[in-house]
This record gives C-alpha cells, structure tokens and sequence, in this order.
C-alpha cells in the first residue's frame, strides 16, 4: 500500500472552496511526514485553472518526489451538491487536469439513475487514454450504501469505474465497513480514504444522509477510542492484496493544527498497516 495525503486537510473548515495552506508548504510537510503522494482538490489546482497553472502546480508536487494519487477537479463533487453530477457529461478538462499532473484516477460524483449512462460514456473516453474513474463512498449520493453500490458498479460495468472506500461515510450510514464490505468492492476497489467519525448526540457537526436523515458527530484523531479502528482495516486490505493508495481524508484543519495532525495519522497509519 501506498501513503497519500489528501489536500483537503488544509481546506477551511465548512469551506471546500478555500484552502488555509499553499501547495507547496503542503508538499514540503507531506514529503517531511513520509507520504507517497497528494490527494489533489480543486481548493488547490482544478479544472478552473490555466494549463500554466496546473502545469506549476505538477511541479511543486513532483520537487518534493510526490505523486498526485488522485484529482477531483472541481468544486461540485466534493460539495456534493445537485451539480456534482456534471464532470460526467464534460470530462475532457477533467482527463486533461489529472493527464497533466500525472495521475490516472479522477474522482466524480453521481446522485440519480440518469447519471449510469454519462457514467459510461466518460468512463470509456477516459479509458482511450488510460484513466480511471471512481466514486467515493458517500452519503446522499448513489454509493450511499454497499449493497447499492455494487449494484451500480455492476450496471456501469467499466473495468476503469470503481469505488474510494471511506468507513466514515459508511458509519454515519450504519453500513458495514469491514471486511464484509471491502471484500464486496474488491473487484472495484481503486483508493481508500480515512477520516475519523464518532456519531453521538453532542457532536459539533451534521452530516446529512439519504438512509438515516441528519447525523451528529465529531471528527476526532486517528487512533481516538471512540473513533473508528483503523487497524483491522488495514489488515483486511493486506488480505485482500490491496497495493494502491490509503489517502488520509481527514480535515486536520478543523480543531487541529495542521502540521501535527499530517504527521500523527501517518505515524498511526504505518503503526498498523504496511506502506511502501
């Protein structure tokens, strides 16, 4: 397996669209922390940029021996909001972003059925040019659930279509995240992503679902005990002989200082999982 960083963790909190830390402070501390890559947002270089930009951007990554382990190249997909949907019927900027930054995986986004047919049509364009696309695991979107979401992946039915698994998301649904669940995405599985939530009645943030309404919870340090067990995960995932990226998702910069919370999940990280 492979360590990333995703550049959500400097994002202001409640806010995707503005990011509290420059791209390259943020590399030098990924490469520093001993990450493999960065997980790369549209609050640092999407799709709204110029291709000298972007073109910049590469490389303020690979100066520090980074990879971009994925792209997701605007604001809707990660807002989730009813426009999370449109990468799918343009995704040529989109392919062009991750081409340039040297990754082959974009994340996109999906909310109703009439998404499937889009889907596959981006998913076979991004396949002539050797990409890959998948859809997080995410509450109030089609890969809501495990058992839907294998419906849809099995519907699509693109070799380079697949899942981010991300327990988080799966909690706060009350689906399973263990190994019944990753063994159900293996054929699919293409990232994982870790942020740490702890549902219960006085948390400071909600977080709406299709399955169970609104869900109060905390964001909360990787090895809290009353946050999520990574350990069994990542040793499921060595079970399965998973060998691409575990992304740390979390926003360190909600209630943490960046700078020790990078380094301290990917200290617990590689405590209980094996990274190259």
């Amino acid at each position: 397996m492979k360590l990333s960083l995703s550049t959500r963790v400097v994002e202001a909190p409640g806010q995707k669209e503005k990011a509290v830390m420059g791209l390259g402070e943020l590399a030098t501390l990924a490469k520093d922390a001993g990450y493999a890559a960065l997980c790369m947002r549209a609050s640092q270089v999407g799709i709204q940029h110029s291709k000298d930009e972007i073109a910049a951007a590469g490389k303020t990554v690979s100066a520090e021996g980074l990879a971009v382990s994925m792209v997701t190249g605007d604001m809707d997909t990660p807002i989730n909001n009813n426009r999370a949907q449109m990468a799918l019927q343009n995704i040529t900027p989109f392919l062009d972003l991750a081409a340039s930054l040297g990754s082959d995986l974009i994340r996109i986004g999906m909310k109703a059925d009439t998404d499937v047919p889009w889907a596959k049509r981006a998913a076979d364009e991004a396949a002539e040019r050797g990409i890959r696309l998948a859809h997080q695991s995410h509450t109030c979107t089609l890969f809501e659930t495990v058992e839907k979401s294998v419906d849809w992946l099995k519907e699509i039915d693109r070799e380079n279509f697949g899942i981010i698994f991300e327990p988080g998301n799966l909690l706060v649904c009350s689906q399973d995240y263990g190994a019944a669940a990753l063994n159900a995405f293996k054929p699919w599985l293409m990232n994982v992503y870790l942020q740490n939530m702890y549902p219960w009645e006085k948390g400071k943030q909600t977080i709406e679902t299709w399955i169970n309404g609104p869900v109060i919870f905390d964001l909360v340090p990787f090895g809290d005990p009353n946050g999520i067990d990574f350990a069994p995960i990542m040793d499921i995932l060595s079970d399965l002989d998973y060998t691409e990226y575990v992304t740390v998702h979390h926003n360190v910069a909600d209630g943490m200082e960046i700078g020790e919370g990078v380094h301290s999940f990917a200290n617990y990280l590689r405590s209980v999982g094996k990274f190259n």
